[in-house]
């Protein structure tokens, strides 16, 4: 079950944290991962772990929010590969802040990479997906876009967006054999929660990190393999009648506080 052999597969924002989770696991399952990220570096990281498992992959450094470069990108995996099969939309980026604390700037940059950079590589997957009658898209959206979580004002816009573009593709595309989910997780131990936690609270970094991982209801964050398993479902054939749909996978944060 869960084979994704003979599948091209672009992940963006996969040098590091979930997208590269989803990258090695899909990997391991067969596809041939291009794996897009801002840092070339960190790119070619997560696709030396994929070789070194005996997957396939590449190492592309992509700005989303350019839309000439993310068109000319796709193009040229479709071109060398036949095909697209399945794009994961997983580039992001975090703010913290109220209204009055986001900047002009501040929101500049969210939009650009959270909104725009999901609209210009769906609009360059979708492209090449509509010729061939079948594909997935699968948007990494988060809780905040169904809670009112504080001092995320500027981040939980910009997931509201990835909700609702999530929906629209689904709607849009159902007739041509193409399927569009998204996961909205709680809080994920990544490399980005380290950072903070070193950046915010030096010296109190575990004290931090327990308080954070208390926040769940269930007692802990979730492990970026746990997120990478779902969208592995999500994006294979056994989830054929999936779609329009947002799978919440938060350790109980939106139902049970």
């Amino acid at each position: 079950m869960f084979s994704l052999a003979n599948k091209t597969v672009i992940i963006t924002g996969a040098g590091s944290g979930i997208g590269q989770a989803i990258a090695i696991l899909f990997a391991k399952q067969g596809a041939h991962v291009e794996v897009f990220d801002l840092q070339q570096e960190s790119a070619q990281e997560t696709v030396d772990q994929i070789k070194a498992a005996g997957g396939s992959g590449n190492a592309t450094a992509c700005d989303v929010g350019d839309y000439a470069a993310v068109k000319a990108l796709f193009d040229a995996v479709a071109a060398k590969h036949g095909k697209i099969d399945i794009l994961v939309n997983n580039a992001g980026i975090a703010h913290i802040g109220t209204v009055l604390t986001t900047t002009e700037e501040d929101m500049d940059r969210l939009h650009r990479v959270n909104i725009k950079g999901v609209h210009a590589c769906a609009q360059a997957a979708l492209a090449h997906m509509v010729m061939r009658k079948n594909g997935v898209i699968l948007n990494m959206c988060s809780i905040a876009a169904q809670l009112g979580l504080a001092d995320r004002f500027a981040y939980s816009m910009t997931k509201g967006a990835v909700l609702m573009m999530t929906y629209s593709i689904a709607k849009d595309f159902i007739k041509d054999g193409i399927r569009c989910n998204c996961i909205a997780p709680a809080r994920v131990h990544t490399p980005f929660v380290d950072g903070y936690l070193a950046k915010t609270y030096p010296g109190r970094e575990a004290e931090m990190f327990q308080k954070l991982s208390e926040a769940q209801p269930i007692g802990r964050m979730a492990k970026p393999d746990e997120i990478a398993s779902l969208a592995l479902y999500l994006c294979s054939d056994e989830a054929s009648f999936a779609t329009g749909t947002n799978y919440t996978l938060d350790g109980g944060a939106v139902n049970l506080r």
